[in-house]
């Protein structure tokens, strides 16, 4: 009589604690299938004017970071400023992909704020970010001179971030062939 019960208590104490598992983990931290593989290339409208387009294909050969952003995230508006000492002290080549945003809000951000961007591909309708597998804003992936994909990080670039993961990263890339 008492196994019986058992097996039902087993199964309910089971599925709790995949749910408190579950619960604990950040649904954005899934891993990249994307990591060593070729970046997908994009050809979306400038930010900065509509009516031409920005490419991938520009960055050929060069070691880069992709940021995907938007005015209505609050992470990116605290990112920002790292954003632009990575340009501005580290000399850094950033390309911006406006993601699901206003035109208008975005340019009025980067004039107030400054623009760490090399050009910004605007992606309103998410073309772009899909190919990339972006869950969330802001997410950041570095690209090879061969036009890999060699890391990537979702939330905000701070100090540590830069210093422990990515700057070591994008120093031993420079330097490969």
């Amino acid at each position: 009589m008492k196994a019986r019960f058992l097996i039902p208590l087993g199964g309910f104490v089971l599925l709790v604690i995949l749910l408190g598992i579950g619960l604990t983990m950040d649904p954005r931290d899934v891993p990249s299938v994307l990591i060593d593989k070729p970046a997908p290339g994009f050809t979306l409208p400038d930010l900065h004017n509509l009516e031409q387009t920005v490419s991938s294909d520009a960055m050929q050969g060069q070691v880069w970071l992709l940021n995907v952003w938007g005015t209505w995230c609050p992470e990116c508006w605290r990112e920002h400023s790292f954003l632009m000492y990575l340009k501005q002290r580290e000399g850094v080549p950033i390309v911006g992909l406006d993601w699901r945003d206003d035109a208008a809000d975005a340019r009025q951000m980067l004039a107030q704020e400054g623009d760490p961007f090399l050009f910004v591909g605007f992606d309103p309708d998410s073309k772009a970010v899909m190919d990339w597998g972006v869950y969330g804003a802001p997410e950041t992936f570095l690209i090879d001179k061969k036009g890999i994909i060699r890391w990537k990080h979702k939330g905000g670039l701070n100090p540590e971030v830069w210093s422990n993961e990515l700057k070591p990263l994008m120093q031993q890339l420079e330097n490969e062939a």
